[in-house]
């Protein structure tokens, strides 16, 4: 072949090489924009320890007499003795945590939403025949669906009374 038509062997990395570039530069981008992301759920913990105990040592110079301020340096010193040993044991617990944490609360907006959407309806589950107990038909005294209440349009008039 002449060396016009000659083409050099294809980079078999190529794409993967490119794409470890991209991922790379967008890591840098958003630590830049929003500073380092966020550690485990064992080594937060840790700090939120610490900064406990670094407010509480500063507002111990407040403190009357030494005896209470050596009281504060010793309970600061049990917390972080009783906390460090559990982190470094089992540090993949806290990470369970967290996530159960987050798919309770998921869980509770998911309820708190459908109850909202049957709220604002009119629809109501408390008691037998659809009735609230509201005394003017909506679920909480507010107007009627048919008289520019709720389902009249985008926004609800809701009444905090």
């Amino acid at each position: 072949m002449s060396e016009a038509t000659e083409r050099p062997a294809p980079d078999a990395d190529a794409w993967a090489d490119a794409c470890a570039e991209d991922l790379a530069a967008e890591k840098a981008r958003r630590r830049a924009a929003y500073g380092p992301p966020p550690g485990s759920a064992a080594e937060e913990l840790r700090k939120l320890v610490d900064a406990v105990a670094d407010k509480v040592a500063s507002l111990q110079s407040s403190l009357p007499g030494m005896a209470a301020q050596s009281a504060v340096q010793q309970l600061i010193g049990q917390a972080k003795a009783v906390v460090e040993p559990v982190i470094e044991r089992n540090p993949q617990v806290f990470d369970h945590l967290a996530a159960a944490g987050g798919e309770l609360l998921a869980a509770y907006r998911s309820a708190v939403e459908g109850h909202e959407r049957r709220w604002a309806s009119g629809a109501s589950d408390t008691a037998p025949g659809g009735s609230s107990g509201g005394s003017s038909g909506g679920p909480s005294g507010g107007p009627k669906k048919g008289d520019g209440g709720a389902g009249a349009g985008p926004t609800e008039h809701i009444d905090l009374d």
